[in-house]
């Protein structure tokens, strides 16, 4: 194991796929710091305020726009710029949007990581790489327990069903073609990462529970909640994404062990209720109100329970959950109030700091 993970990004050449998205900016912010070379390729931004438009210096990043199913523009890319390292995260990460458009969802979410794995095999620079999928890729049970990465993959609905098959695609590429026999040869690892319910400032999608209760909050009228009691692991981005990116580290060390699949989610005490998540919203916002959805009507498939057993991550990779949920409520909630201000990246990369220090 790596000493010490920060080091090793240091003018290493970082793709990431879906850098414009909330996730993918808050990683690119992040590698910016710790001294990588970042290179994007994505679709535009969705809002004027998301978290890459007003936080992300352009100027410091290599930003290219592509959709992740053209395979000949993704190929270009890795033939110009030859990357050390990719982190693949473009999706279409909406369950409800997938069952309004299940073509699509797998078309980029199954066939867009199939590009990026065909580029990273024909990429002699490219030594490690990170495939972003979700804790909804385990068939649910409604277990108490968390999910490990040895059980069962599933997915009722599209989306859920899309992060499996990726699983399996990724899996079948390191038997077929960068298996760790064969690791001196190809010298490429290969590494899947699953979280739970991830929040933090800069998420404008529709149908989560965090956006929608600051679009509520904004415009004063009563949060609303479709499902209150159901259950999922709640942490703020920075949580996953150190575990992303100090498992990087160990692949691209040529570290064999780690590649595979990884869960990172909180403790326990970060699982909750989506009502005990709106309660905490309101508290730190410092006013507001919710109510139960008088319109929903559950037309579809939707998780009671679900949550995920970071054992493996905790002994193998060292690797611990450090703000619990009220810290990543208090932080998402300040993100949300200041999202205005001209020099926003200020605030994303202090609390970078903050979460370094802690």
């Amino acid at each position: 194991m790596i000493s010490n993970y920060k080091d090793i990004y240091k003018n290493k050449r970082i793709l990431i796929t879906g850098h414009t998205g909330f996730k993918g900016s808050w990683l690119t912010l992040w590698l910016i710091k710790l001294g990588a070379e970042v290179i994007g390729y994505s679709l535009d931004p969705v809002n004027d305020y998301d978290n890459f438009n007003i936080s992300v210096p352009k100027e410091k990043i290599i930003d290219i726009r592509g959709d992740i199913r053209d395979s000949n523009s993704l190929s270009k890319v890795f033939q110009n710029y030859s990357p050390d390292m990719v982190f693949h995260m473009a999706a279409q990460p909406l369950v409800k949007y997938s069952f309004e458009n299940p073509k699509y969802t797998y078309e980029v979410n199954v066939i867009g990581t199939l590009n990026v794995l065909e580029a990273i095999k024909k990429c002699i620079n490219t030594k490690a790489a990170i495939i972003v999928t979700s804790d909804k890729c385990y068939k649910n049970h409604e277990w108490v327990w968390g999910y490990r990465e040895s059980d069962t993959l599933g997915g009722y609905d599209p989306y859920s069903c899309s992060k499996a098959c990726t699983e399996l695609l990724v899996d079948s590429y390191r038997n077929s073609f960068l298996n760790l026999k064969d690791y001196k040869s190809h010298k490429k690892l290969i590494a899947t990462v699953r979280a739970g319910n991830v929040i933090g400032g800069g998420d404008w999608s529709k149908d989560r529970i965090i956006p929608d209760s600051i679009k509520a909050l904004q415009e004063n009228r009563p949060i609303e909640i479709r499902n209150p009691l159901s259950i999922r692991p709640w942490q703020h981005v920075l949580e996953p994404l150190s575990g992303y990116i100090k498992l990087g580290g160990e692949l691209l060390s040529g570290h064999e062990k780690y590649s595979g699949a990884w869960n990172f989610g909180p403790y326990s005490e970060s699982i909750t209720t989506v009502e005990d998540v709106v309660k905490k919203v309101i508290n730190y916002y410092g006013s507001g109100s919710y109510e139960y959805s008088k319109n929903y009507t559950k037309s579809h498939h939707e998780a009671n329970m679900l949550s995920l057993d970071i054992s493996k991550a905790k002994y193998e990779l060292h690797w611990n959950p450090k703000w619990g949920i009220d810290i990543a409520i208090e932080k998402t909630v300040e993100w949300y109030k200041n999202y205005k201000n001209e020099d926003f990246s200020k605030l994303c990369l202090n609390q970078i700091e903050e979460y370094e220090k802690d």
